[in-house]
């Protein structure tokens, strides 16, 4: 199955351990040489109502990916997600 990346950033991303809705996927981390995904990113959530902005975005391995559908895709990951800033230069 081919994916593009702007069909990616249209789907919501679940995890099916918790049942946990993660949001839109925001970004996609791609291996310098070679050009394979790495890892979905995910907006963190708002802090209070969004007016101190976001917390940390959700970064997601590839490998956790269980499935992708037309408008969803599943994650299994167990415990804490891993977090951190992503730089956008938008």
């Amino acid at each position: 199955m081919q994916v593009s990346i702007g069909e990616l950033r249209c789907k919501e991303i679940v995890n099916i351990r918790d049942g946990l809705r993660l949001g839109l996927v925001a970004d996609v981390v791609l291996e310098s040489p070679g050009g394979r995904v790495v890892a979905l990113i995910a907006p963190g959530p708002r802090r209070f109502f969004g007016l101190l902005g976001r917390e940390d975005d959700y970064v997601l391995p590839w490998e956790c990916i269980r499935r992708i559908g037309d408008d969803i895709i599943l994650i299994d990951v167990e415990g804490a997600y891993r977090r951190e800033k992503i730089l956008r230069g938008w």
